[in-house]
């Protein structure tokens, strides 16, 4: 098994294979993941930019909408709120959500949309009550102050399309905080948990592989030695018998007799053959 802080593993040469393939696919996750983050990071700061202006922007578009309905009221008078609060019945704007795919990071968008003011029968009117209310929103304040009418009018949507626009950027900005926040936790996990156990495991498992060889070395060399060992015991072993014969051989080898009754090299022979005992390897000694 492994040291510990490492990947339990049995070092061999399967293993070493694994974790290098393991450790290759952490360190690309890593750096996936750290290039993710810092796409998110610059997107993050851009909202963060946008988010200021927009604010300053909204507060502006605000006092310049409040300023201009206390113009239409000045001009209109007191009874124009209750007009308008009579002749509308459905809002004219929806606001539309949207999704942006920012580094795999689904960010949702919204946009405010303006709906038709004169109502169709689809929609549910069967006569012309829903027209009428369309005129008289459309030509409210028609005797007097129809300028101030109007432009308080527009002056509220710019200040509606820019506070939908903040809550669009303010949600973006949210969302990619949480998923900045992951990003980093799992490249940090990646960065000082995984990747230095990989790393310490490939060292363990190349260590023992390592030391796996010189043992094998060892023993190899071991053995050989000890058959050459048991080679040169045996031949030495046969030189001494070789020997021992020959000198038993010549101990019972009766000289004076070898030299007078054998006059032929034939007879010497067979004499010499019966003393070695039929050994042809003493022959020549």
């Amino acid at each position: 098994m492994s040291q510990r802080g490492g990947v339990p593993v049995v070092p061999s040469r399967m293993a070493l294979t694994q974790i290098k393939a393991r450790l290759g696919g952490a360190r690309r996750g890593h750096a996936m993941l750290k290039k993710k983050a810092d796409a998110l990071l610059v997107r993050f700061r851009g909202l963060l930019r946008q988010i200021l202006e927009l604010k300053e922007a909204c507060a502006v578009k605000l006092r310049e909408a409040l300023f201009a309905l206390t113009a239409a009221k000045y001009a209109a008078g007191e009874d124009l709120k209750h007009v308008i609060q009579e002749s509308v019945h459905r809002a004219t704007l929806r606001v539309s959500t949207t999704a942006e795919n920012v580094a795999g990071v689904q960010i949702p968008c919204f946009e405010c949309r303006q709906r038709a003011e004169t109502p169709s029968l689809a929609e549910g009117d069967t006569g012309g009550e829903g027209h009428g209310r369309a005129l008289h929103t459309t030509y409210a304040g028609l005797g007097k102050g129809g300028q101030q009418v109007a432009a308080s009018r527009e002056a509220f949507r710019a200040a509606l399309d820019a506070y939908v626009r903040l809550a669009s950027l303010q949600t973006s900005f949210i969302v990619l905080d949480e998923a900045i926040k992951i990003t980093n936790r799992r490249v940090n996990a990646l960065e000082n948990v995984v990747i230095p156990r990989f790393e310490e495991t490939l060292a363990y498992i190349v260590s023992e592989l390592d030391e796996q060889e010189r043992e094998e070395f060892f023993r190899l060399k071991l053995v050989q030695n000890r058959k050459k060992r048991e080679l040169e015991k045996r031949d030495a072993q046969a030189a001494a018998e070789r020997a021992r014969r020959a000198v038993q051989a010549f101990a019972a080898f009766d000289a004076a007799a070898f030299g007078d009754g054998c006059s032929g090299g034939s007879e010497r022979l067979g004499l010499l053959e019966q003393a070695a005992g039929h050994d042809p390897e003493l022959l020549p000694l």
